[in-house]
């Protein structure tokens, strides 16, 4: 990690067929090897079964609320003190949040055998949107954690 200066953001470009940065940003966490097209179609499919099992409401607005409810609020880091190491709860800056968040949903709906990534991301978004499912459980597991450790939040800097 360089010392001299922090590196500059980029701008996430908007998707194509939504104008959201969000989207572009679960295309990218879909993608593999390189492969925006056939993440974009799995994205895409997923959302269009998301339209098609609840066509009242806009699949992006399911999207966001999936990834707020997904969303850790603070996690633990190690840090060594004296020789030691301690699980230090620390608060998470909103992009790691957001991150985080889509990278279990996308994680678990890729452990899903048996089924389409299409229809198994749309899945894993709809329990997320429910306050339900794995993405749930682990940002409740992150958040034990958290808690377990509050002891050590002294050592935070």
């Amino acid at each position: 990690m360089s010392r001299r200066r922090q590196a500059n953001k980029r701008l996430l470009a908007k998707d194509g067929k939504f104008h959201s940065q969000l989207v572009s940003r679960l295309v990218n966490t879909v993608m593999t090897s390189g492969k925006k097209n056939t993440a974009q179609r799995i994205v895409y499919g997923a959302f269009d079964t998301i339209s098609e099992k609840n066509p009242a409401s806009n699949p992006i607005e399911i999207l966001q609320r999936a990834v707020d409810n997904a969303k850790p609020r603070i996690e633990t880091k190690a840090r060594r003190v004296g020789g030691a190491t301690y699980q230090v709860p620390m608060e998470i800056p909103s992009d790691r949040q957001n991150a985080l968040a889509l990278r279990w949903i996308v994680d678990f709906a890729d452990a899903r055998k048996g089924q389409a990534m299409r229809e198994a991301l749309a899945a894993e978004i709809m329990e997320a949107y429910q306050g339900q499912g794995n993405a749930i459980r682990k940002r409740d597991e992150v958040h034990k954690m958290a808690q377990a450790n509050k002891a050590f939040a002294h050592f935070r800097w």
